[in-house]
């Protein structure tokens, strides 16, 4: 099964209210973004129209991956963004900057795709198994793309008080799945760390340009260094940890109430989450009513088994409640208790006929829909319908899905050495863009977007000089044009000179 192999694969549209202020400072605006996470279309937003940090307030995070549609309120700015995968609607004014309360709920639409006519079957019982037990609520692996990107819990950095690893682990440390600029931003200064002076020969680099004007002030004030990051991003890295621990306890909560053939296991970006096929009526009802907290110092506990969890969770981690705070910067940078349902029940959960797929030779394609409350994870939600095929893509697949099959690429290419007129070779179905052999999860960017190869390739003849495409067709003829145009004019004035 497969998720995301185009943007409108994987759409979210959010219900919302604001109340309505004509003269309100914050002007409210529909952003529908896609291959963009929110906080890099709040990036660029900013960048392009000058704007302060902070300046720009959102109601959640949506995926990178997917067409999706947010609020964002501007504060004392008017902007305009109409690109391919980034467009705004102004929708009015408000006094107030926009938070998660904006949110009523969010509708996703999901196409799941290369699958098998032998995995409806199972399709069907488990969306019986959604309706009547739920879902278990976890964070899912958007949440930990810092562990992805090999940077691991910058929040435990800050809690052991090593604020030079945290900013290490935020700006030095380039993730090999990164194919952007920052990438290059961040090799540099993982190459050159201390030396602030230095010049960045990436424009990339302005993403830093408060951090980095706060280290040539002060070049090992580490801390204040830190606090210079936007202070939604910050409070993302707390919230990752958080995320995690409530994640670990949660799939621990569920092991004390159920018996282990109830539950079942699925990967994910932080290890593996259990799920329940089954539940008495009582631990159902249990579980429906149970709520878990997000730790912090001053977190307590009424249920027994919830307290039980924590505990274990903390004793793992080799942490207590009271570590869960940054004496340094208790105002900036710290731990907020919340408590977070154990289940979440999507509404209105609609399959989709099931048709053939376009995009898989010989699969099959499955239209999801429903609706979520705040805060929940439609991935989850499509990882338990389709657990029987799901699998986590892992760091190699990831890799290889950003690279072209360099040999592959080569033999395509290059002439038969019996016949220089020879054909390339046709890749066969096993090799193809529409792999049957394929793992199942696996990206295929890998045959849609090749990247550049990463070795050179070996030395062959010069090829002969391409043929000049149809724009450059079009302006050789124009020059030509005007070089005969100039000639005619020019030689009556030669036959006058002659007389």
């Amino acid at each position: 099964m497969r998720l995301k192999q185009r943007p409108e694969d994987f759409s979210v549209k959010e219900s919302y209210r604001f109340d309505e202020v004509p003269g309100g400072h914050f002007r409210v605006y529909l952003m529908d973004k896609q291959k963009l996470s929110t906080f890099e279309a709040v990036d660029r937003l900013r960048e392009a129209f000058g704007l302060k940090p902070g300046a720009i307030s959102f109601c959640g995070l949506k995926d990178k991956q997917g067409r999706t549609e947010q609020l964002i309120a501007v504060e004392r700015a008017d902007v305009e963004m109409q690109e391919p995968n980034l467009r705004l609607k102004y929708l009015g004014r408000t006094d107030k900057p926009l938070s998660a309360a904006n949110i009523t709920s969010n509708r996703f639409a999901v196409t799941a795709r290369a699958l098998e006519q032998a995995a409806l079957g199972p399709l069907n019982v488990a969306a019986a198994e959604v309706n009547r037990l739920g879902v278990v609520n976890y964070f899912d692996s958007q949440r930990f793309g810092s562990l992805k990107h090999g940077q691991g819990f910058i929040a435990k950095d800050l809690i052991r008080g090593d604020f030079e690893a945290a900013l290490r682990n935020y700006f030095a440390k380039p993730s090999e799945l990164d194919r952007t600029e920052d990438a290059k931003v961040k090799q540099f200064w993982r190459d050159n760390w201390g030396r602030w002076d230095a010049r960045v020969p990436f424009e990339g680099t302005k993403k830093y340009h408060r951090l980095l004007r706060s280290l040539r002030e002060r070049p090992t004030d580490y801390l204040r260094a830190f606090l210079q990051i936007d202070a939604d991003y910050r409070a993302m890295l707390l919230f990752t940890y958080q995320s995690y621990l409530w994640n670990e306890g949660v799939r621990r909560y569920l092991q004390l109430l159920l018996p282990r053939e109830h539950l079942f296991p699925l990967r994910y970006q932080a290890g593996t989450l259990l799920f329940h096929r089954e539940a008495s009526p009582e631990v159902l009802r249990t579980l429906r009513e149970a709520r878990f907290p997000l730790l912090a110092p001053e977190s307590t506990f009424h249920d027994p088994k919830v307290e039980e969890a924590v505990h274990w969770v903390l004793g793992r981690e080799k942490i207590s409640l009271k570590d869960l705070v940054i004496p340094e910067a208790k105002r900036l940078l710290y731990f907020r208790h919340e408590e977070r349902p154990v289940l979440v029940f999507p509404h209105k959960l609609v399959l989709g006929r099931p048709q053939a797929d376009e995009l898989n030779r010989g699969a099959i394609k499955v239209n999801v829909a429903f609706t979520l409350p705040p805060g929940a994870y439609a991935t989850l939600v499509v990882k338990r319908l389709f657990h029987f095929s799901w699998r986590e893509d892992t760091a190699d697949e990831i890799r290889a899905s950003q690279r072209p099959r360099l040999t592959e690429a080569l033999q395509a290419q290059a002439p038969s050495p019996r016949s220089p007129r020879a054909a390339p070779e046709r890749r066969g179905p096993s090799t193809g863009r529409f792999s049957e052999r394929a793992p199942a999860g696996r990206s295929r960017a890998l045959e849609r977007s090749p990247a550049p190869p990463e070795a050179p390739a070996p030395a062959r003849a010069e090829p002969p000089e391409p043929t000049p495409g149809f724009r450059e067709r079009q302006r050789l003829k124009k020059e030509n044009k005007v070089r005969a145009r100039a000639e005619m004019a020019a030689k009556p004035a030669k036959t006058h000179r002659k007389k």
